[in-house]
């Protein structure tokens, strides 16, 4: 059973857009947030958007502006939608819901 479903990765050209998406299985328990992190190649995973059960969005600085987080807990999916997209957001992002997501590939290349 696949407990957290991701989709949306792909290729884009620098400022170009995309959508990722992620369903939560109803058996997760206790969700508190949902988000989405990022890992690079050579890089730590780190935070992209995170949206907790009050509706409070957290972003990292450098996507603040052009990343907007989606859906939340109360419906068990959030999105990511990925604006004016930079070489240096080429990475695996994974979606976070109490546990790990496969990841998702996001490629920006021209």
């Amino acid at each position: 059973q696949v407990l957290l479903a991701e989709s949306g990765g792909g290729w884009v050209q620098p400022g170009g857009s995309l959508r990722l998406s992620c369903a939560a299985a109803e058996s997760i328990s206790g969700i508190s947030a949902m988000g989405w992190y990022r890992q690079a190649p050579g890089k730590q995973r780190e935070l992209v958007a995170n949206i907790s059960t009050s509706g409070r969005r957290d972003y990292a600085d450098s996507v603040r502006g052009r990343f907007a987080i989606s859906g939340g807990v109360a419906n068990n999916t959030v999105y990511l939608q990925m604006n004016n997209l930079k070489l240096e957001d080429q990475a695996v992002y994974y979606c976070y819901a109490n546990l790990w997501g496969r990841g998702t590939l996001v490629t920006v290349s021209s």
